[in-house]
């Protein structure tokens, strides 16, 4: 089968950016060129008709992940609104690959803006917990992921996830029967040299980070969970995600028609940056360039004040003279993300932007957002309970998942 050219498989790794799955960085310490992505990648932005379409299809505000454009970028989300105004369903699917033992704010984006979408459209999720793969390419025993995705699990089901609505899995528990069936169908579609260019491998690396990508292909196809969709082998499946996971989904999407199926839309973001405004996105190896779920007050306040990197000027005359530099200003782009209210937003961006606002206030709003922000996070996860983990990750039918 022709890959159609938008469609074609190659990921960015030029050699001003690298963006994969495994890796996220700008040259010499830049930033990250999402217009390149997007044409290198060959999906959609999203535009301000398909936003205001949402809110028409939903009678909802948009979430604010939307309306800011950290959500970005789409592949085919146009048509799941088509089908979804004609009065067809579709479910949603996203994961996270268990590596630490706690969440950081970016590791969040997804889940937040997931549980919009499932409660905005009213449709079913399935969460996968990819510990086979942070296995394989973290040097973690089988047993210390498990143990990893099971706590983040917690932090996933504080999100406020409906469990009637929602399958959480991890790929050791889950993995076989009709999914397994799909992994090999999928296999077949993918050569070796087309695996290669998709995602950089090299003969160094192990045959297990081969046998990896149908695994994150597969629940884009319903017939994976036969307990939660029998019979309904063409419903559409919508992934929210980062964009650096486009190329597992780009070649989900040119195998998909080959095996009968709809190809899967997406409805990508952008990446969280880290404190510091090192290129890339936040990482949770470098302890503070990260918000952790779990930092305390004093915490946040003291990452906030040292490693936030500002966009003010270097003495309090200079900055009222020429003010702030928001397009690299840390702490604006912070707010952007998890300040609700749009006109404090803007009047913070207007104020500091001309001077009149200095580093310190900005950066103690957002310290007051991000604190609230996590202690409400941190309560509901310790309401979390290993019942709570097991109801979620029940094979089970969801009887009412479209209501």
């Amino acid at each position: 089968m022709e890959v159609d050219k938008k469609e074609e498989i190659a990921s960015e790794t030029s050699s001003e950016q690298v963006v994969n799955p495994w890796e996220v960085s700008a040259k010499d310490g830049g930033r990250i060129d999402y217009d390149k992505l997007i044409d290198q990648f060959g999906c959609q932005r999203l535009d301000e008709s398909l936003i205001a379409r949402v809110e028409r299809l939903t009678s909802r505000k948009a979430h604010v992940f939307l309306r800011r454009g950290v959500f970005f970028a789409h592949r085919d989300f146009n048509e799941v609104l088509d089908a979804y105004e004609g009065g067809d369903k579709f479910y949603l699917y996203t994961g996270r690959g268990p590596s630490s033992e706690a969440l950081h704010l970016g590791h969040l984006i997804p889940f937040m803006f997931t549980k919009y979408l499932q409660e905005a459209f009213k449709v079913p999720l399935v969460i996968q917990l990819t510990d086979d793969e942070k296995c394989m390419w973290k040097n973690l025993s089988v047993e210390e992921s498990q143990r990893l995705a099971r706590e983040n699990a917690k932090d996933i089901i504080a999100c406020g996830f409906d469990v009637t609505k929602t399958f959480i899995f991890s790929d050791f528990d889950y993995v076989g029967g009709a999914f397994y069936k799909n992994m090999v169908k999928v296999a077949k579609c993918v050569t070796l040299n087309k695996a290669m260019g998709i995602f950089g491998f090299s003969g160094e690396d192990h045959i297990g980070k081969l046998s990896f990508p149908p695994v994150q292909a597969v629940p884009s196809f319903p017939s994976s969970f036969p307990h939660l969709f029998p019979g309904m082998d063409m419903l559409r499946c919508l992934i929210p995600c980062a964009i650096d996971q486009d190329p597992y989904f780009r070649m989900t999407r040119d195998v998909a028609p080959r095996l009968g199926y709809s190809k899967p839309a997406l409805i990508e973001s952008t990446f969280f940056p880290a404190l510091q405004a090192k290129n890339g996105k936040m990482s949770a190896s470098d302890p503070n360039s990260a918000i952790y779920v779990t930092d305390t007050a004093k915490d946040i306040k003291n990452k906030i004040n040292r490693y936030a990197f500002s966009g003010g000027q270097d003495s309090i005359e200079k900055h009222r003279e020429i003010g702030a530099n928001l397009e690299v200003d840390i702490p604006v782009k912070y707010l952007s993300f998890f300040l609700e209210d749009d006109a404090e937003l803007e009047h913070i961006k207007k104020e500091y932007g001309e001077g009149r606002m200095l580093t310190g206030e900005v950066k103690k709003r957002l310290t007051e957002v991000l604190t609230e922000m996590v202690e409400r996070h941190r309560m509901a996860r310790a309401a979390v309970t290993d019942q709570m983990v097991d109801a979620f990750m029940a094979v089970r039918p969801l009887p009412n998942m479209f209501e």
